[in-house]
């Protein structure tokens, strides 16, 4: 590498990570003030376990989360499978379209769609909405990590254990499942990771007593950045970082680290 590289790609990750890492360092901060160092301290992250309507929006981010992973890793599972053993099916690029739309539609757009939806059909809007807003949006994640590792899967498995008797459920179950399991876990903590940060489409979707912790940090920014801030944001910050080197691990393990 060059001099003039090492020194481009040095200023690149410096543009990018210098503000996180400022961020984490003064949540240690003792002071009050988040621009003066008052040295080390703790004390902010105590004031954030105390801090009960920021843990309620915790726990519905981590229950929408979850909820959310769940169905967008079974629902892309299944256009993933479509996709990949039925060939060139009538409406395919249709269905490829719509299942992929959500991952290069801009966030605005999408809760603004979704929430006219829920309007329409006079759904009252709280957490089960942003559970399917969410699931609809991490879908197309989990249907591209999954149908990467069908592509690669020798499927003489599957024919052996279909002339042994095994019917397509117990194939898929006995066979397909255990193969496209460390796939299918990395997209559904992809899908997980998605939901726990967004801010955009759940603020659209969202209802009375149905806050996450993304939309409860950015209505406290608004009134001014406190050191219990940047607390939160540096545990936010910590919990995406593992599932995401935990999705990037499983995925590397079954060589569909390219697709995540």
């Amino acid at each position: 590498m060059t001099p003039f590289n090492r020194a481009a790609l040095t200023l690149g990750l410096s543009f990018l990570y210098a503000p996180i890492v400022v961020l984490i360092v003064y949540s240690f901060n003792d002071s009050r003030l988040v621009t003066v160092w008052g040295g080390f301290s703790t004390r902010w992250y105590g004031v954030l376990f105390a801090d009960a309507p920021l843990l309620a929006s915790a726990l519905v981010s981590l229950e929408v989360a979850t909820l959310s992973a769940a169905i967008a890793a079974a629902l892309g599972t299944l256009a993933a499978l479509a996709l990949d053993r039925h060939g060139r099916f009538s409406g395919r690029g249709a269905f490829t379209g719509l299942l992929y739309a959500p991952m290069v539609m801009p966030e605005v757009i999408t809760g603004l769609s979704l929430l006219l939806l829920f309007v329409g059909l006079d759904v009252e809007r709280g957490v089960s909405t942003i559970v399917i807003a969410h699931a609809t949006f991490g879908t197309g994640f989990v249907a591209v990590v999954v149908g990467a590792r069908l592509k690669g899967l020798d499927r003489s498995l599957e024919d052996a254990a279909a002339d042994l008797g095994a019917g397509p459920l117990r194939v898929f179950c006995s066979v397909t499942l255990p193969l496209i399991a460390p796939a299918l876990a990395a997209g559904f903590l992809l899908a997980f990771t998605l939901s726990l940060d967004d801010l955009v489409i759940a603020s659209f979707v969202s209802g009375p007593g149905a806050t996450t912790l993304p939309m409860r940090l950015y209505s406290q920014v608004r009134l001014g950045v406190n050191p219990e801030i940047n607390a939160a944001s540096t545990l936010l910050i910590a919990a995406v970082s593992l599932v995401v080197l935990g999705a990037s691990w499983l995925s590397a393990r079954r060589g569909v680290g390219a697709a995540v």
